[in-house]
Order: structure tokens, then sequence, then C-alpha cells
């Protein structure tokens, strides 16, 4: 496994950079990284309903969307984020605990008692101090979390808005997570990149095959390439957020679902899913099914039955996609 401790705080190059590990390198990988104040959207999320546009005007926060699904997270030079890339042997890969254990045995022998809660959260003291997200293509996975370690808690909240759809609830009840600081619950204060090197040489140590790893000027050129092309644009980072005329939602165990639809004559003309949820086929394969179906029950039940949702909308029932269409 290669170990890469990546010095780039452009956003856009990033978000590339995590392209680059997961796509365009055969061996798994293990990447830590910082961004500048930065909004990264989930694939799925419709940008608009993520991000409070005055603030985020005013502050000149970038905004990018990732390639996983689950939510918006808000980023700055107080946030470590960690990636993980991995090849297995099939498709059943969605597995937030594994990836997460070596920061959380970092912390615990740092005196910490963090731990994994909930889909895919580590908290302190029932505090949420990580949000981490799973893209799976073939028989490849990449991970990638976030550690709020000295973050602005005023810009993290500033920066995002609850999305305003009015949602049908289908998950159990919680409580929202209050959010959290490492760094106020360290018995002695450290710096952030004394924290991040001890996470370098955790995985080091723990992992047999694991080798630092810099990038070539190859490498460094493709990955300018997948930023400017893709992760630098209007096109990407807002234009897959399109509005239609029938938009609904529903919050169900596996996350938010929300289903634009534009409807003609009671055809379905066009359909987009978004969300915070996890997925492993595209979601564009139901999509593109969902065209020229008749928006009604029996018809979009008859289309969803072409497919193994459990691959397409993680921990979600028949009943819980149904439930955004009518």
């Amino acid at each position: 496994m290669l170990c890469i401790h990546h010095h780039s705080t452009d956003p856009y190059f990033n978000i590339a950079t995590d392209e680059f590990i997961f796509k365009h390198m055969n061996e798994d990988c293990f990447m830590l990284w910082k961004n500048d104040n930065a909004i990264i959207v989930g694939k799925h999320q419709n940008t608009m309903a993520e991000i409070n546009v005055d603030y985020v005007k005013e502050k000149d926060i970038k905004v990018v969307r990732r390639l996983s699904g689950g939510g918006a997270v808000y980023h700055d030079l107080g946030n470590l984020n960690f990636s993980f890339t991995r090849t297995g042997e099939n498709t059943e890969m969605v597995d937030f605990e594994r990836y997460t254990k070596p920061i959380i045995e970092v912390l615990n022998n740092l005196g910490i008692a963090a731990k994994f809660e909930g889909r895919n959260d580590l908290t302190i003291e029932g505090k949420k101090f990580s949000g981490n997200a799973e893209h799976v293509f073939k028989n490849k996975v990449l991970h990638h979390g976030t550690i709020l370690y000295s973050s602005e808690m005023k810009d993290v909240s500033g920066a995002l808005k609850i999305n305003p759809l009015k949602y049908k609830d289908r998950a159990v009840k919680s409580i929202p997570k209050r959010v959290t600081n490492v760094s106020n619950h360290m018995k002695e204060p450290i710096e952030l990149e004394v924290f991040t090197q001890k996470i370098m040489d955790h995985v080091l140590a723990t992992f047999s095959d694991a080798k630092i790893y810099e990038f070539s000027e190859s490498d460094l050129a493709q990955i300018r390439k997948i930023r400017d092309e893709k992760y630098a644009t209007w096109e990407w980072n807002f234009g897959h957020s399109p509005k239609y005329n029938f938009l609904q939602g529903a919050r169900t165990p596996g996350g938010t679902l929300e289903i634009n639809l534009q409807v003609e004559k009671g055809i379905i003309k066009d359909a987009k899913f978004f969300g915070d949820f996890f997925n492993v086929n595209d979601v564009t394969e139901i999509e593109e099914a969902l065209i020229d179906c008749k928006h009604g029950q029996d018809e979009v039940r008859s289309v969803l039955a072409q497919f193994d949702l459990k691959q397409y909308f993680h921990k979600m029932s028949v009943a819980d996609i149904m439930a955004v269409f009518f």
C-alpha cells in the first residue's frame, strides 16, 4: 500500500487527486491531505440546496462535488482528511468501520475515547468529529473521511444550510449530533502536523506492505488535467443540480433521498436522484430506465423491480424509494 502525505491545499486539485489514486493507480493507497476553505458536496446532492450562497461568496469558499455519496461537509485548514483506496474480491465493500479503525486506534493511543457511531460517523463523548463517505466501482473502493482537529466551528455552521425540502420522514428519529474538535480532548496539546504524522506512522506500522510514496511529475500533470477539466468546472459542481417540475424527498435508514422528475402528460421525461445516500452501482442506470415510464405506482415499481436496489441505495427498502415518487 502506498502512503502519501499530500501537501496541496487547493480543494479542486485535492478532490481530483482522490479520483486519480482511485482510477489511475493500480496499487492500494492511503493519503492524508487538507483543504483550504471549501464545501465538499456528495455526488448525488443538489448543490444549491446545501450551501449558504451569500456566506460562501462573502468568504470566498470553494464548492466542489466529490465522487462519493453522503452529505456536504465544510473543510478548512484545521480539518485533516484521509483517503483509502483498495481493490477487493467483490463489490460488497461498503465498510466504514474497516477504514476508520486506524483513526480510532491513534486517538485511543492518545487517551481519547473515540468510537464509530451511526452510518458513517466517528464521535468523542457523543460529539461528531469525523464524517466518512465511500465510492465503489467494480471491485475497487475509495473511502475518504474528515477529522475536525482545530476547525473554526462558526464557519462550519455558516457555510452549510439545512436542505429546505420537506421530507417525508422514514428514518428512526435521532437527535442531531453536535460537533467537536479533536484538539479539545487532547490531554497534552499537539500541533495538527504532529497529529498527522502520528496517523501516518501508525498506518505504516499496521500494514505490512505500506510504504511512503511521492507523486511524480507525470502524476501531478494528470491530476492537474482532471482538476481543470472536471473539478474546477461549474458543470460538475453545480450543473448536476437542475430543477425539475416534480420534487419530493424522504429521510430513510440509508440517508436522505430526493427525486426530481420532469413529467409531461403523466410520462416521466427526465429523472434525477439526489441525497446523501451511498451506492455501489451508478443510479444513472435507474434514472435512464425511468424515462418514458408512466408516473404511476405500478409502472415505477415495475422499473425498480428490474434492479438489485441495495446496490444502488444502501440500506433502503423498495418502500423507502417508492415514498419519494408519490
